[in-house]
């Protein structure tokens, strides 16, 4: 007699997980799991050391720090022609995962269909299963990723209550155009479906390339939960600090559930947050760091059996190897860190009926000493 019955049973534990742990156990290199090896800005660190030390221990309010809700409705609107409000329109919660996973338990009932464009962040189903909610797929072709709009249309039903995208693209790489964008506008106009547009990785975008976030289009605007983390965009995952940006009667809703899920996040790290984007260099030169990394790493892999497009956007790369061998990624992906040294995502896990497009995913946000390692590797197969 089991005392649980489990609420999400087709729930293995995550690809990021099982790739890591093998990689300690092979002492293999990691470019799996989505995180820099480098630390973050010693003026940050610093700045949250003299929010604690200045006594910025105790309870933030429950929507976030005033001076960090400001800074980063500031920073939205500046950006993105936006109008949204600090007092309205924001929530500082602990990650981007955090803020999506609320987001959805606020508006999400039983049969609601909600609409997602694989391949997916592994947070977004099992998010709306637990609620009861239907997962609607879409999946998106290799090499290019984009949506095929007649797909989209032909899978909104009247039991549609929400479609979740992600631009800049895990795991990917690519970005939604501002055609895809006004299409999906389009789209949904007039109707009362949600959308949950993941902006993680919005400030890092290459090539000249523009980032549109779903701010900038007024209908998408207005039925819109936008999330995003600084983890990601300051090189400091550990600290899950994010947030999501929605009209006024959606913030109501997620604040409900955000109240009594973590109520508030971490206090000094939000009044560090505050003084550090008043200096908007911190994120406006991401773009540049990033590229450089990523151009580094291509260049050093250029002569390998790999094929690659360069990633648009995110710290992420897709490598194609289907003239390497027939073997699955998930097969290939694990032979890399057993035998080769070097952590990698297969990408299937991510996409409907776990489709295979030959395809790895590796993390360039690295030094590049780690970056030279790891092409060395794949060099070498």
């Amino acid at each position: 007699m089991s005392l649980v019955h489990t609420k999400l049973p087709n729930i293995e534990t995550s690809i990021f997980s099982v790739m890591s742990k093998m990689a300690n156990e092979y002492n293999a290199l990691n470019l799996s799991q989505g995180f820099p090896n480098f630390e973050s800005d010693p003026e940050l660190i610093a700045l949250v050391e003299r929010a604690m030390i200045n006594g910025h221990n105790q309870y933030a309010p429950m929507p976030g720090d005033i001076f960090l809700r400001e800074r980063i409705i500031e920073k939205t609107n500046t950006l993105h022609n936006s109008n949204y409000t600090s007092e309205e329109n924001i929530t500082v919660t602990a990650g981007a995962t955090q803020a999506i996973f609320t987001a959805i338990a606020a508006t999400i009932h039983r049969g609601d269909e909600v609409i997602i464009f694989t391949p997916a962040y592994d947070c977004y189903a099992p998010s709306v299963e637990l609620f009861g909610g239907v997962v609607k797929a879409i999946q998106l072709k290799a090499p290019h990723f984009t949506p095929d709009w007649n797909i989209v249309k032909d899978t909104i039903t009247d039991k549609t209550k929400m479609v979740i995208i992600n631009t800049p693209h895990n795991p990917t790489g690519t970005i939604w155009s501002e055609e895809d964008m006004l299409t999906l506008q389009s789209l949904l106009k007039n109707t009362n479906i949600l959308l949950l547009s993941d902006e993680v990785y919005e400030h890092l975008i290459y090539d000249n390339a523009t980032h549109y976030s779903a701010a900038k289009f007024e209908d998408l605007r207005q039925r819109s939960f936008i999330t995003a983390s600084f983890g990601k965009t300051f090189h400091n995952t550990g600290w899950k600090m994010g947030y999501c940006i929605a009209p006024k009667e959606l913030t109501k809703e997620f604040q409900k559930v955000h109240q009594y899920n973590v109520f508030s996040v971490n206090a000094p790290i939000q009044k560090a947050l505050a003084t550090y984007l008043n200096d908007a260099s911190h994120y406006l030169k991401l773009s540049d760091f990033y590229q450089q990394k990523r151009d580094f790493f291509l260049k050093q892999i250029q002569s390998s059996r790999f094929k690659f497009t360069p990633a648009k956007g995110t710290y992420f790369q897709s490598l194609d190897f289907s003239e390497i061998t027939t073997e699955s990624d998930v097969v290939f992906a694990e032979r890399l860190t057993k035998d080769y040294g070097l952590a990698t995502i297969p990408t299937s896990v991510f996409n409907k009926n776990k489709e295979d497009f030959k395809l790895l995913r590796v993390c360039f946000a690295k030094t590049d000493s780690t970056l030279e390692k790891a092409a060395s590797i794949l060099n070498s197969i």
